[in-house]
């Protein structure tokens, strides 16, 4: 990174007005020292819970240590912004065998672009303002490691379900991050380490037993990785246990203390669209193709693809009630479905009996 010429830093509140004008609802600023949360990140990939999550070893360096991926930089702005739409039904969902749960994170516009867009122009209200600097912005696209760079921007403590938690507004929340090497003055580092105390909830709750021990996940074993990062067979013995859940999962969450006065969101871009708060799983298993790529448009479900869509949906179907239109369904697409979808047809018609 190169300097020119210095203007004054921008103060504190200069920079949470921008951030809040933006629709982030909290910020917080770093230096790029992760030696201590390194131990917990080698230990992970040591123990394989990434699963097929290669780039996670391939990109160790840099994940570890910010300067490795953009040269120069010294300081690490993290930025906050809720998610969680209003009025959704997590729980009736969930309870209900014939609805597709998504989750919540999903059922609006895709964050990727919506958090880099608005991080874009945070950057640049703060180039325009403090001058001579490069600012690069990222939202879950490159490899940073973003819970503990929000933890050491103060902006939480990573609780017992791995995720970043806070006091107001619980763990509903996106991180993006602008790396920079502007002389900002930093936050202090949370303290808050133990204040899941005793709580463990997301532990028991979890429908897989992911979560084998505070702050350790073993994402094999997620239903979220099983639904959006695993391309292959899903295990036998996890299938009955996803329930409805077709793209991601939120159990662990939902029945977390500290989210139950979370704020929701009010960013217009992450309400529902196309009805996929409470799709029925049977019309989603029945979209062709093109009408899948039509739903998803423009949502984070694209990235998975038709035939994932398809495998996910077989496993849901296959644990809800044995409905002749269902077994029908499943029978109709058996004939032209791929070998791994095919695979897990067969276990849903299994499932659901005679």
């Amino acid at each position: 990174m190169d300097s020119g010429i210095q203007t004054p830093l921008p103060s504190r509140s200069e920079l949470e007005t921008w951030a809040r004008e933006l629709g982030f609802q909290a910020l917080g600023i770093t230096d790029t020292d992760l030696s201590s949360h390194a131990p917990h990140v080698r230990a992970y990939l040591s123990a394989r819970f990434n699963g097929d999550m290669g780039y996670l070893t391939r990109n160790l360096a840099k994940r570890l240590n910010p300067q490795a991926l953009v040269p120069g930089t010294i300081r690490v702005i993290s930025a906050r912004m809720n998610y969680l739409p209003p009025d959704t039904q997590p729980l009736e969902i969930l309870s209900d065998s014939s609805k597709a749960y998504i989750s919540r994170y999903a059922l609006g516009r895709d964050y990727h672009k919506v958090l880099r867009r608005r991080l874009a122009k945070l950057a640049g209200r703060i180039d325009a303002s403090f001058t001579g600097h490069d600012y690069r912005a990222f939202t879950d696209s490159a490899p940073v490691l973003e819970k503990a760079l929000g933890h050491k921007a103060g902006l939480g403590w990573i609780g017992k379900h791995t995720l970043l938690l806070d006091r107001e507004a619980g763990s509903w929340f996106f991180l993006g991050e602008i790396y920079t090497n502007a002389p900002l003055l930093t936050d202090p580092e949370s303290s808050a380490e133990d204040e899941c105390g005793k709580c463990s909830a997301c532990i028991n709750v979890c429908p897989t037993d992911a979560i084998t021990s505070a702050r350790v996940l073993d994402a094999r074993k997620c239903i979220s990785y099983l639904t959006i990062e695993h391309k292959g067979t899903i295990p036998i013995g996890l299938r009955a246990r996803m329930g409805n859940r077709i793209f991601g999962c939120d159990d662990c969450q939902l029945f977390c203390p500290w989210n139950r006065e979370a704020p929701h969101t009010e960013e217009p871009d992450f309400k529902p669209r196309h009805g996929l708060a409470d799709a029925d799983l049977l019309a989603l298993f029945e979209l062709t193709e093109d009408g899948f790529l039509a739903l998803t448009e423009g949502s984070a479900m694209r990235r998975i693809g038709y035939e994932q869509w398809q495998r996910n949906l077989a496993v849901a179907l296959g644990n809800g009630p044995s409905d002749p239109a269902v077994i029908s369904a499943l029978r109709r697409r058996r004939a032209v479905a791929s070998e791994m979808v095919g695979e897990h047809i067969d276990w849903a018609l299994l499932q659901l009996g005679p």
